[in-house]
């Protein structure tokens, strides 16, 4: 694998995107070499001394090999399989291990979208070192940016800038499955979400779930979320508001009979709660779904 990089100009459109490359590039460090290697970039160049601040955000996978990174928050251990993730003014040095060497792929970016998406709990300067493994999904991802990046062919901005977001996401998405990975507590919280979909149509007791589970109801609320995104009750509660919707578009059952089929308790409460979750209320709905059908209906009698 041969070192690579490029640095990038974002056009008046690209920027209003929402999210562009600076720089991407590869590099593969020997063990007992200088880093940064002379030829680093010189926009990005720092000496170990002094460190460095960038303008941008970067994502960094290292592959192979082992290291550290220094923050202004601490020290952070870098091994094979980590993501370093840098904020714009944020104070930093890394190096490889002398006797190990890495192999890195970076990404350079910025752009409104990208504050957007580093809002994400996940993304922040107190943990830039995200341990993900290595996962050639990922690899060929960074790759295929690339490849983009050296053709540069018209629009190939706006194409790196969905793979980059698919990278954060997949980045996300294994950090969750990590925590999570051969545990008998995913195995537990897979049979609630499985429970809770099978028996939608009624309200179901979060605690009691959890003692039929053998779990304590504290525990099991906490590690739902981490897994979920969702408490038990906003996970159940998203359930029977999408499955109440379904029915008010597809059945002429009315609103009262559709509410004491899912388990509300009152009309007053599912109307309520079914706004609150979708901004319309259940008559609403119902009546943009007549509409559409008497529209359809004159339309098919011309």
């Amino acid at each position: 694998m041969k070192d690579f990089f490029k640095y990038l100009t974002a056009s008046e459109d690209d920027i209003n995107w929402g999210l562009f490359l600076n720089v991407t590039g590869i590099s593969v460090v020997e063990p007992f070499s200088s880093y940064p290697s002379p030829e680093h970039p010189k926009n990005y160049y720092f000496n170990w001394e002094n460190g460095r601040t960038l303008n941008e955000f970067q994502v960094n996978y290292i592959t192979e090999g082992s290291g550290i990174l220094e923050t202004k928050q601490g020290k952070f251990r870098i091994n094979p399989g980590s993501v370093l993730i840098l904020f714009p003014g944020m104070w930093h040095r890394y190096k490889p291990d002398s006797k190990t060497g890495w192999t890195e792929h970076y990404i350079g970016f910025n752009g409104e979208f990208t504050r957007h998406l580093f809002r994400q709990p996940l993304f922040t300067t107190n943990n830039p070192v995200i341990k993900v493994g290595f996962h050639e999904s990922l690899l060929y991802e960074f790759n295929q940016i690339i490849q983009l990046v050296k053709e540069e062919r018209p629009g190939f901005q706006h194409e790196c800038a969905g793979k980059l977001v698919y990278i954060l996401g997949r980045i996300v998405s294994l950090s969750k499955n990590s925590e999570f990975a051969n545990r008998e507590m995913e195995r537990t919280i897979r049979r609630a979400c499985l429970y809770l979909r099978d028996h939608v149509h009624h309200y179901t007791n979060i605690e009691e779930l959890a003692a039929q589970l053998h779990v304590s109801y504290s525990y099991f609320r906490r590690m739902f979320k981490k897994y979920t995104g969702l408490s038990p009750y906003q996970y159940q509660l998203g359930l029977r508001i999408q499955q109440s919707k379904e029915m008010i578009r597809n059945s002429s059952k009315s609103i009262k009979e559709i509410a004491i089929e899912m388990g509300f308790e009152s009309i007053h409460y599912f109307s309520r709660i079914y706004k609150e979750k979708e901004g319309v209320s259940p008559s609403q709905l119902r009546k943009k779904k007549t509409s559409a059908r008497s529209i359809q209906g004159k339309s098919a009698g011309k």
